[in-house]
Parts: structure tokens; C-alpha cells; sequence
């Protein structure tokens, strides 16, 4: 039977605990540990996904290394030998979940790609024909691919919701250099990722990034490109104007709107048949990007 880790805890290192991720310092360098934990609506539900801190950590690691060729990323190495003693005393544990990386100040405001019309950007299209404030042609249905894939930036909130603001914002808050490349860097990872998914069955909806600054250099961080960060539809069942199956855990949150719960924490257990499909939709989103199995 496979653990599920929820928690890990590590001699003598300060934490930080995350949704879903658990994070040592060791002062220049951070050890990233994804854990099995499982978060829908901003509330970690008790439940967690069977081997999902493996999955995204070993998805992430294939993509950093896909687009090396047009952003540097903050990973210096996932063997957990390299990781120091404190890790080493846990490597069962940690190995395949964990990333060494190069700390770096991280850039205040989400990077979000949209290449679809669906979630809060379909709703938003269908009151006032924007996404974020950015005008779209008439005339779209829900789920459409968009002329073009769009930036629409959001403030990252500690708590709650993150909260979307205009390219003009983003300028504001990072300076207008800085936004201009990770607006620029953005749309270039989403088009280099989502041409590259669709011929191997996936259709990248949107997704967000995020970006930090370390030794002056613009640095890809945290996850990127996986089913927690992304929306991802299987290509060969899409057909626009209603909601598309999914990859991602839009499916659990689909569960979870037919409960009768405020989405205030606690949470809902999740029941063990909706635990067992959403690690096959994860197992089935690494197996189909990377064409290699699971194990």
C-alpha cells in the first residue's frame, strides 16, 4: 500500500509550510518537499493523493529541463545525497518529492496564461465579453481556444484568493522592465509547452508561473506546467461550449460542488473512489507529457 505524506519533518531546519509543500532553509539554497497534500478552493482538505508530491516534483523536473533553452530555472539538483544530513536521514521518504533549489526573491504578482476560455475568464467573458479586462471578439463559447493565449497577471496572496490586475498593475508593482519579461518569458514557456502537449494528447487551457530574481537573473521557480498549476483537458474529447473532463483537480472540485459545504476549512474527506481516480488522472497527465511510466 502506498504512504501517503502529508507532513514531513526535518531535524533542525526552519519550515515553512505551504499548501501543498513543505520548505527547509538552508540559507542560500531551499529544499522544496511536495507533499501528498491536496488543496481545492484555498482549503487543504485531510485527504490526501497517493504519490501526488512525486508526480508534480517528477513533471516539473521534465519540464525545467524541456525549457531550459528559454528561462534558467532555481533547481540545482533532486538527489536527495546532495541534499545535505538532515535530508539524507529521510531520503525514503523524500526521494522523488524533493527539489534543492537556488533561493531567489520571489516576484510578487502570478504569471497567468490563458490559452482557452473557461473558468473565472469564461464567467468574466459572458458579463462583459473581457477576460481580466482584456477585450475578446464576440461570439466565443465556453471552453473556445482563443485567438491568441493572453497575460493576465494577479497579486499572490498569502491567504485567500489571488487577485487579478491589469498588465498596467503588474508595471506598477514590478517596474516596467520586469514585467515586460515576465510577461514576454511567460507567453514564450505557455507556447514552446502547450504545442509540445497537444501533439502528445493534452490541451494546456491555462496555467500560471512563477518567477523569482537571484544573482540579477530572472529564475523559473516553485512547480511549473503541472495538473495543481495548470488546466489540463484531454485533446481528443475537446469540443467547446460546455466544460471539458480534465487532468487537473478541477475534477475533486467537481466533487466537491456537489456537496452542500462553504468551502471554509475543514474540508470533506474525500471518499477512496475519488482518491483513486484523481492519482490515475495525475499518473495519466506525467505518463502522456513525458512518455515514460510511473513508478
Amino acid at each position: 500500500m502506498t504512504l501517503v505524506v502529508r507532513e514531513t519533518h526535518l531535524e533542525g531546519l526552519p519550515l515553512r509550510r505551504g499548501k501543498v509543500r513543505d520548505v527547509y532553509d538552508l540559507g542560500d539554497r531551499l529544499l522544496i518537499v511536495a507533499t501528498d497534500r491536496l488543496s481545492a478552493y484555498d482549503v487543504v482538505l485531510p485527504t490526501g493523493i497517493p504519490d501526488k508530491g512525486r508526480i508534480l516534483t517528477a513533471l516539473s523536473l521534465w519540464w525545467f529541463d524541456f525549457l531550459k533553452d528559454i528561462t534558467p530555472n532555481h533547481l540545482v539538483t533532486a538527489d536527495v545525497s546532495q541534499m545535505g544530513p538532515a535530508a539524507q536521514a529521510k531520503a525514503a521518504l523524500l526521494a522523488g518529492r524533493t527539489m534543492l533549489c537556488r533561493k531567489a526573491k520571489v516576484l510578487p504578482v502570478e504569471c497567468v496564461i490563458r490559452g482557452y476560455l473557461a473558468g473565472s475568464g469564461w464567467r468574466e467573458y459572458k458579463a462583459a465579453g473581457t477576460v481580466c479586462g482584456i477585450r475578446l471578439p464576440a461570439g466565443l463559447k465556453q471552453c473556445d481556444r482563443l485567438p491568441e493565449p493572453i497575460f493576465t497577471p494577479a497579486t499572490k496572496a498569502e491567504t485567500g484568493h489571488d487577485e487579478n490586475i491589469s498588465f498596467e498593475r503588474a508595471k506598477d508593482i514590478l517596474g516596467k522592465e520586469a514585467a515586460a519579461t515576465l510577461r514576454d518569458r511567460s507567453l514564450a514557456v505557455y507556447a514552446k509547452a502547450a504545442e509540445y502537449a497537444r501533439r502528445h494528447g493534452i490541451l494546456i487551457a491555462d496555467t500560471k508561473f512563477e518567477w523569482g530574481e537571484a544573482d540579477g537573473r530572472i529564475l523559473l521557480v516553485d512547480e511549473v506546467l503541472t495538473p495543481d498549476s495548470s488546466r489540463f483537458w484531454p485533446a481528443d474529447t475537446y469540443e467547446p461550449g460546455h466544460d471539458q473532463p480534465s487532468f487537473d483537480k478541477q475534477f475533486v472540485r467537481n466533487w466537491l460542488d456537489t456537496l452542500d459545504w462553504d468551502r471554509t476549512p475543514p474540508g470533506p474527506v474525500l471518499p477512496d473512489d475519488i482518491v483513486a481516480k484523481t492519482r490515475a488522472k495525475y499518473v495519466e497527465a506525467y505518463e502522456r507529457l513525458t512518455g515514460k511510466r510511473f513508478a
